[in-house]
């Protein structure tokens, strides 16, 4: 029997707001927000925290408490930061929530914010005064008790006199610090309950990666979304800990000119962005020769990859086409976490370039093998254990699987979630002695971790187990597919003798009809050539009808079963141009812009 893998000492316990307190004694300390004309706006973490104690007045003069939960709804923006620092100097516990990313499917949005502000009993909702308009049928549904305010009313038309330290209310450490929902790629989002002791485990385990040198402190460039985990807890927490520079882009800036990320790292000299593989990707589709003139992007050490499947091709296309401008390829490490861990688990090593195993397709399909072979499905390293977790790759009855087989990964350590905030019976699923079944599949070589797949995203086709992510990969890049669009799945139709794969493919936006037409032939002949599996049905889609995560990650059993209800439509156009011209001013179309990049 595997011992689990272990990494480091425990870490120290405290809370967030010991954090805000001592920030703003460096002189680099700060934020920067980057716009689309990239013209910056630059707040020192002194003064994020004097405008977040001028929130925290405001909040308890209106009758905030300490337990309370607070709603946060904003773009990327200082509003987010005023919001979630001030709510926790109230003592209450932010809840950040997604702005509306698609016009098309506004009442989908409403709904979901509904059931997310109710299953956590918020108060208060802040938002933007733009988003604010727009959540009023959410709210009124919800119904917070003290509504929905922007931080300037809670402020004041003066900004407000803030409360000082002395007269805050400090809370313990093991006390409610986040509800951070998870992504919710197999099921609906899950209010993930973070307490401050968690999240300052994690920020200190981060921050351990990023160790300064005489002449040189780290600094980070972000454009991923302040509502979600890698963002928050690991960009904004460990910057304001270290009290460093973090600059940072919105998100549907990012999509629209994904140049502005590379240039912004080599303008500000910054050492440290995470992406999911999608941004690496656009990157090498979207950026021209042009776009990188006078960029340098060889002090970009930590180009951290996760959050998504890492498609190896990606990885090593960005590191041939980026080393022109001084990438190296040492700098892209992928990595490993989850909502429930308040983020990280394993680190790649961060001073060698990635790596990767080539497994016997059939060997890990039908007894969940991992064999090396010289010609098999190739699957990239997200490294070991940070410091303090410890792994295991458990079977289905809790036994631990040894080297090379694949099975659950279960996992230990200081930033676990206390559990899914009001759901007792999903929490004693997830948490069963200390450890938490994170739901992922892979196995242990040479002592890291590779993953294959979301249990319950398998693809199971006569007893073999098959990852939908690489039956994907087999179509992307045909001509009229739409990039990034593309999920699998089987199903067992009734009567029938044996699991069908199904693909669900979107054409793109400038797909001739010739394209489209051919396209389920050409899908099925890709996914024979590419990963030696017949596709009984390929389904065609119009642009944007893939149900997706907040985060943007495909939903590929809520596809499957909209399909098989006969409910899988595109979501329809927006008719109210008003609404449209708001959220396209106010930087709010984030997925719309993120699933039209090739069209």
């Amino acid at each position: 029997m595997a011992d689990p893998l272990i990494s480091g000492p425990p870490i120290s316990s405290g809370t967030l707001i010991d954090y805000l307190e001592q920030a703003g004694r460096q002189p680099d300390g700060g934020v920067r927000f980057v716009d689309r004309s990239e013209q910056t706006t630059w707040y020192s973490f002194a003064q994020v925290r004097e405008r977040a104690l001028g929130v925290c007045a405001g909040l308890r003069s209106l009758g905030v408490t300490r337990g309370d939960r607070v709603a946060v709804v904003f773009p990327t923006g200082i509003g987010f930061f005023d919001a979630f620092f001030g709510t926790l100097l109230a003592g209450a516990v932010p809840v950040p929530l997604y702005p509306p990313v698609r016009l098309g499917r506004m009442e989908e949005y409403l709904g979901r914010t509904t059931r997310m502000l109710e299953v956590t009993g918020a108060r208060l909702v802040l938002a933007d005064s733009r988003v604010r308009r727009i959540l009023g049928k959410a709210v009124a549904a919800a119904r917070p008790a003290l509504g929905c305010r922007t931080v300037e009313e809670i402020r004041g038309p003066e900004g407000g006199a803030g409360d000082s330290f002395d007269e805050i209310t400090r809370p313990d450490p093991s006390d409610l610090g986040l509800v951070q929902f998870s992504s919710g790629t197999t099921v609906d989002p899950k209010p993930v309950a973070l307490s401050h002791r968690a999240l300052v485990a994690q920020t200190e385990i981060i921050k351990s990666f990023w160790r300064d040198e005489p002449g040189f402190r780290h600094s980070g460039v972000s454009w991923l979304p302040l509502y979600h985990d890698m963002g928050l807890i690991g960009c904004v927490l460990p910057s304001l800990a270290r009290d460093s520079a973090l600059t940072l882009i919105g998100p549907e800036v990012f999509v629209a000119r994904p140049a502005i990320w590379l240039r912004s790292l080599s303008r500000w000299k910054a050492s440290v962005s995470p992406a999911p593989n999608f941004a690496y990707s656009l990157c090498l589709n979207r950026v021209s020769d042009a776009d990188m003139a006078g960029v340098d992007l060889s002090g970009w050490r930590h180009a951290l990859t996760g959050a998504e499947a890492v498609a190896p091709s990606v990885a090593r296309a960005f590191c041939d086409r980026f080393a022109r401008w001084g990438f190296r390829p040492e700098a892209l490490a992928p990595v490993y976490g989850l909502s429930e861990a308040a983020l990280a688990v394993t680190f790649s090593d961060l001073s060698d370039p990635f790596h990767s195993v080539q497994v016997d397709r059939e060997d890990l399909a039908r007894d969940g093998v991992a064999r090396e072979t010289d010609d098999g499905r190739e699957i990239v390293s997200v490294g070991r254990p940070v410091p303090g977790f410890r792994l295991e790759i458990r079977d289905r009855d809790g036994q631990i699987l040894p080297p090379d087989r694949v099975g659950r990964l279960w996992i230990e350590g200081p930033s676990l979630m206390d559990g899914y905030l009001g759901a007792p019976e999903a929490t004693a699923c997830a948490l069963r002695d200390g450890w938490l079944d994170t739901g992922d599949l892979g196995f242990l070589h040479g002592g890291e971790l590779y993953l294959t797949g979301r249990a319950k995203d398998v693809v199971i086709l006569r007893g073999r187990n098959y990852a939908p992510d690489e039956i994907e990969r087999a179509v992307e890049g045909l001509p009229g597919v739409r990039a990034g669009c593309v999920a699998a799945a089987s199903w067992l139709p009734e009567n029938a003798d044996g699991e069908r794969l199904v693909l669900f493919v979107e054409a793109a936006r400038h797909a001739t009809p010739l394209q489209a037409q051919a396209l389920p032939a050409a899908c099925r002949r890709a996914v024979l050539a590419g990963a030696g599996l017949d596709a009984d049905e390929v389904v065609v889609l119009a642009p944007g009808t893939l149900p997706r995560t907040s985060s943007g990650k495909l939903r590929r059993q809520e596809t499957l079963r909209l399909w098989l209800a006969g409910e899988l439509v595109p979501p329809a156009p927006v008719t109210p141009l008003r609404l449209a011209g708001t959220m396209a001013r106010s930087g709010l179309a984030y997925a719309r812009l993120r699933w039209s990049r090739n069209g």
